[in-house]
């Protein structure tokens, strides 16, 4: 607001102040102006000069003398001196040497004097002393110069020195508001310096806050929110934290009464029981399988969310790697009527993951086919060698968003995601009523094609 008042009051204020100063550090000048006024009237001299030599008229020498020295005094830039009737050359003031009076005027070179007088560098008036002309005469020159506008002559020796003053006042103000908008311009990119490069953590780092003006009212907001980030972040991960070692908890607990259930499971299956007696004991059994898997599901991928699950990279024959999966899930596909595809190729496919990972991938699909791709009794495993080898699980269930009584809440599919995704693998999934299709495909990093 300061600088806004200024460049408003800036000219109103600068002008007159600067004519002061001017006409302060010029006072020499402008006096030798005023003082300059007394020979601009050619007239008004001429006047002058010829009222003084009729009052001079019967007048003694030593009174003229006087006379003309109250008028040199008067005038100091004139030059005077006087005649008297006889041709004599009388007092002079000052002497000129120039001038080259003579001591005995004589008619001729008085008639000349007049003659050289017109036109000259000096303004003479030449008055005779009284009506006649028997008593002499009086000279009064001064330079033309001296005659000319004191104001014109005033302005011009002010008005270099006067924009010299009123551009140095414009600098200085220009200067200022440079330096105030340069120092804002740098307090604002700092602060957007510290919005757009966070730190590690993801949360911007707290600015210094030097000024308590709207900039600095703005960085203290700033620093309020990153504070309330940095407590909300760490309230998170504790948050997390707690939640991870429930699950561990729960996990463990649960473990130990799904064994004691499965052990007298498997007691009563040497006991003599009726058909509805062993449909019981089978659903008891495959519920409790189906629990110990989810329990198994909630760990991994807790421990995937924390990066603490174990990976091991190495390069494998993902041919290799698919048959032996495929295997062990035959007898069961074969058991429940399946129709299996399975189209492999001869050579092997080098992909570099972990194979544990991609094994609990595999068997996850596979698992999700056998509960809920019954009705359509079909089941295929494809590798296509191009761009690296895709491999490809398929079935011709009702798809992903049938609900079934062993439907769950997806764990399963979000692990083999996350496992494919720290792998460097790319899935995809398209279902439909027709049933659903997975492929999976290496990246360039993982790639493996060329042959041991």
């Amino acid at each position: 607001m300061l600088i806004v008042l200024c460049a408003v009051m800036l000219l109103p204020i600068s002008l007159p102040v600067v004519s002061v100063i001017v006409f302060l550090q010029g006072g020499g000048k402008i006096a030798d102006t005023m003082e300059s006024r007394l020979y601009r009237d050619g007239n008004q001299l001429e006047t002058m000069w010829h009222d003084e030599a009729a009052r001079l008229s019967g007048q003694s020498p030593e009174q003229v003398d006087a006379a003309l020295i109250r008028k040199k005094a008067e005038y100091p830039e004139s030059t005077l001196f006087w005649v008297d009737g006889s041709g004599r050359t009388k007092l002079q003031l000052p002497v000129n040497e120039q001038l080259r009076l003579p001591a005995q005027w004589s008619a001729s070179y008085t008639v000349q004097f007049m003659k050289d007088s017109v036109g000259r560098e000096d303004f003479t008036i030449v008055a005779f002393i009284g009506d006649t002309r028997s008593e002499g005469f009086i000279v009064f020159k001064v330079p033309r110069v001296l005659m000319q506008s004191g104001a014109g002559s005033a302005s011009k020796s002010i008005l270099p020195m006067y924009l010299i003053v009123l551009t140095i006042v414009l600098a200085v103000f220009l200067f200022i508001s440079v330096l105030f908008f340069n120092g804002i311009r740098k307090r604002l990119v700092r602060l957007q310096a510290a919005m757009s490069l966070p730190a590690n953590n993801g949360i911007p780092a707290p600015v210094a806050t030097n000024k308590p003006d709207e900039i600095g009212q703005l960085e203290v907001a700033f620093n309020e929110m990153v504070s309330k980030l940095e407590a909300s972040r760490e309230r998170e991960a504790n948050e997390e934290g707690l939640r991870r070692e429930l699950i561990a908890r729960l996990s463990h607990d649960l473990r130990t009464p799904l064994t004691a259930i499965r052990a007298h499971a498997f007691g009563l299956k040497q006991e003599t029981l009726s058909e509805v007696g062993r449909q019981s004991l089978q659903l008891i059994d495959r519920k409790i399988e189906y629990v110990s898997q989810l329990i198994e599901n909630l760990l991994s991928f807790t421990l995937l969310e924390s990066g603490k699950y174990p990976y091991r990279p190495e390069r494998i024959d993902i041919v290799r790697m698919a048959r032996a999966s495929i295997a062990g899930w035959y007898p069961a596909f074969e058991q429940q009527g399946f129709d299996i595809d399975i189209n492999l190729p001869d050579v092997p496919v080098y992909w570099h993951i972990d194979p544990e990972w991609m094994e609990r991938v595999l068997d996850n699909y596979f698992q999700n086919v056998l509960r809920h791709a019954q009705s359509g009794r079909y089941v295929a495993l494809r590798l296509s060698e191009e761009q690296g080898g895709i491999l490809t699980i398929a079935d011709h269930g009702p798809g992903m968003n049938e609900t079934s009584e062993e439907r769950g809440a997806g764990i399963g599919l979000a692990i083999a995601s996350l496992m494919l995704e720290e792998m460097g693998l790319f899935s995809e999934i398209a279902s439909s009523s027709e049933g659903t299709i997975i492929h999976i495909a290496g990246s360039v990093s993982n790639r493996q094609e060329d042959s041991p």
